[in-house]
């Protein structure tokens, strides 16, 4: 057995974690608790429905599509904003400060990993009229302040 050195086992825990955050497109599941290095969350999306068409100034992501039927409207080397139909198997990722939304066709479940949800996600076009996404903005929307 290898010799391991010696973890501050204080940190450790073996408790599951799920958190639902209500959107006027769906919800999220988040996995992944607060205060990690990275993200993971579960979009769930109903049909007809969009996110906003954002850019984040810190934040990337990277998405899987689990089931139904959903377009991801993102912008490409040109500037210009594409469709492209998810397709089950394979990731799709945004950098920094690229346009992006999602699109259900059908319900559908979307996993989102990410960068840490720090700085500002503006909102270009909502459907929702909601303002762009700051660090106080995201805790309100989840009923955290």
């Amino acid at each position: 057995m290898a010799d391991l050195p010696d973890f501050d086992k204080s940190t450790f825990t073996n408790q599951g974690y799920i958190k639902r955050v209500e959107k006027p497109w769906g919800y999220e599941l988040h996995f992944v608790p607060e205060g990690m290095p990275y993200m993971g969350k579960v979009l769930h999306i109903d049909a007809g429905k969009r996110l906003s068409l954002q850019a984040h100034d810190k934040k990337q992501e990277t998405y899987w599509l689990v089931n139904g039927e959903c377009n991801l409207i993102i912008e490409n080397k040109n500037g210009e904003l594409e469709t492209i139909k998810l397709e089950k198997g394979k990731g799709y990722t945004t950098m920094i400060g690229q346009r992006h939304r999602h699109q259900a066709v059908t319900d559908c479940d979307v996993i989102e990993v990410s960068t840490p949800e720090t700085g500002t996600t503006w909102r270009i076009e909502d459907d929702y009229a909601r303002p762009d996404e700051t660090e106080e903005q995201r805790k309100k929307e989840r009923g955290e302040i």
